[in-house]
């Protein structure tokens, strides 16, 4: 009786958990989305990981029918972690900045804004870098070494968004 209505239970809420995921289910992510130990998939799409969920549920019927108490419990209690972890998913795609299928007039507008950006760094590398060689004073020259090493750091970040961003473009490119 208790296996019936956790059945049914389930049921439900996958059942509305694909309603939720269906207009997004498309929708590519850059990496997968979940740990290995909750989802095997390594998908980039949130419908391959509601076809995980439906097929757990299959699991769970047959191990309902076998009465395999054990293996009912350990995949209800996976199923239910699953429909959380993706609820929780759904409940933030807005706030995805690269992974939502985006126009890909916003994405050019992001990607030249980077490299102006690393263009402007590079810029002022070049000018610490001939201000160091000028430099006697001992504390300027640590000082513009430090800047020096700030400028690395924040070229380094801006040309991995600029990485990010070709391959989300390229990607919206072979769809």
């Amino acid at each position: 009786m208790k296996t019936t209505r956790l059945l049914e239970a389930l049921e439900l809420r996958i059942m509305q958990l694909s309603r939720d995921v269906a207009p997004l289910a498309a929708h590519r992510v850059q990496r997968p989305r979940f740990d290995k130990q909750l989802f095997y998939s390594r998908g980039t799409q949130l419908g391959q990981y509601m076809q995980e969920i439906n097929a757990n549920l299959l699991h769970i019927r047959h191990a309902a029918q076998a009465q395999q108490r054990e293996r009912l419990g350990w995949l209800a209690e996976r199923i239910t972690a699953q429909i959380a972890a993706l609820q929780r998913e759904l409940a933030t795609w807005h706030l995805r900045r690269y992974d939502v299928s985006r126009n890909s007039t916003t994405l050019n507008a992001r990607l030249v804004k980077h490299q102006d950006y690393e263009h402007r760094l590079l810029a002022m590398q070049q000018e610490r870098r001939q201000r160091l060689t000028q430099v006697t004073r001992l504390d300027e020259q640590q000082r513009l070494q430090r800047e020096l090493e700030t400028l690395d750091g924040r070229i380094a970040r801006c040309r991995e968004a600029l990485t990010r961003i070709t391959q989300v473009l390229e990607r919206h490119a072979g769809h």
